[in-house]
């Protein structure tokens, strides 16, 4: 799945041809490093890696089936995905890491400039549960804002899966929930700026995938939230 993926984006991109210009051809359509495909790249690989570690966390802390299936359909998921844009980066040979830009810059920068040649982009090497940038200064993305100590949107900060880590039973089962309905908020709204801004077709529609199947899962959540006696946070 992962290496079909891949290859539809080295065609998308331009693979060239004998023909003259057809190396041209494929250097413009490669995206560059401070575009939205790749912000979105490196940006929505932490996250995800986040989503991983915390279905792994809550596996391992409870015994309800509903639960345990859920966290194993994330985990797989976002690990795949994950894998497929880090994969993107590579073939169009650009970094995973960007120290100089604020997570999500990319977003505020194509939309006020309207091209994909701006200069932002997000911190794909930070550990998924750090601080950091707290939404950048109060930085609201798709009305899902960054809570202080998270670094981006949605996240979990590093004393929230400490908590988890630590609860049990239906403790852990509703912190998990209420972690991830708002790790799904702040992906949506992720995934729904690629959806728009990204140029390549193939993480376009794996963006938009994002957007409905995360939608759909933040409502599961909430039902199973209410059977719980819980509700989703904010």
């Amino acid at each position: 799945m992962l290496f079909a993926a891949v290859a539809t984006v080295a065609t998308a991109t331009g693979s060239g041809t004998a023909e003259d210009g057809g190396a041209a051809h494929a250097a413009a359509a490669v995206p560059g490093t401070g575009s939205a495909d790749a912000g979105f790249a490196r940006d929505m690989a932490v996250h995800h890696q986040q989503a991983v570690e915390m279905s792994f966390i809550v596996r391992d802390r409870t015994q309800d089936e509903a639960v345990r299936t859920l966290a194993y359909d994330i985990a797989n998921t976002q690990a795949n995905q994950r894998g497929m844009m880090l994969g993107w980066l590579d073939l169009w040979g650009l970094p995973k890491v960007a120290a100089d830009r604020e997570p999500m810059a990319w977003m505020a920068e194509e939309q006020s400039s309207g091209s994909g040649s701006g200069s932002g982009s997000g911190h794909a090497g930070q550990s998924s549960g750090s601080g950091g940038h707290a939404g950048h200064g109060g930085h609201s993305m798709g009305g899902v804002a960054a809570k202080p100590g998270a670094l981006m949107p949605g996240m979990a900060t590093k004393e929230e899966l400490a908590q988890l880590s630590a609860a049990g039973g239906r403790d852990a089962e509703v912190l998990f929930l209420q972690l991830m309905t708002d790790h799904h908020k702040g992906g949506v709204a992720m995934a729904q700026a690629c959806a728009t801004l990204c140029r390549t077709p193939v993480e376009r529609d794996l963006a938009q995938g994002m957007v409905d199947a995360q939608q759909s899962e933040i409502t599961l959540m909430a039902d199973m939230l209410r059977r719980r006696g819980a509700a989703p946070r904010g």
